[in-house]
């Protein structure tokens, strides 16, 4: 189909999606990026947050992935993630684990790096619980 392009959401496990898309909404590693068909050739690493993909059929879809990277093609998007959790699916019970976990990082002996990377996800995940940041 013209205008778009082939995504796949890969987890260590197995390919979470693969779609034809119009455009995906990627948290980068240095901040918020939209790709769209054509893009420049982009390697990434992912911060905590969602990815949000929209498609042909006027549906999207809001994937809140825990870190990893990405490669953009200009006819194609290839995220690989360490973890990733169809929005939707996520109820307060998985939010919580989660948001436990990152907790730990910042309490424990982690780098600044893991310390910016566990913050943000705190931050992602409070706004998917409802509550403030």
């Amino acid at each position: 189909m013209a205008g778009t392009f082939k995504f796949e959401l890969v987890s260590p496990e197995r390919i979470l999606e693969s779609a034809d898309v119009l455009e995906v909404l990627v948290p980068g590693g240095d901040g918020d990026f939209t790709v769209l068909p054509g893009h420049a050739p982009v390697i990434s690493t992912l911060r905590p947050g969602v990815l949000v993909t929209k498609k042909a059929d006027g549906s999207s879809s809001r994937i809140y992935v825990n870190g990893g990277f990405c490669e953009v093609a200009p006819e194609s998007l290839t995220v690989l993630a360490e973890k990733a959790h169809d929005v939707a699916s996520m109820d307060a019970a998985t939010i919580n684990s989660h948001l436990a976990a990152a907790k730990a990082v910042l309490e424990g002996d982690a780098d600044d790096d893991m310390r910016y990377a566990a913050h943000t996800a705190i931050t992602h995940l409070n706004s998917l619980n409802g509550m403030p940041n």
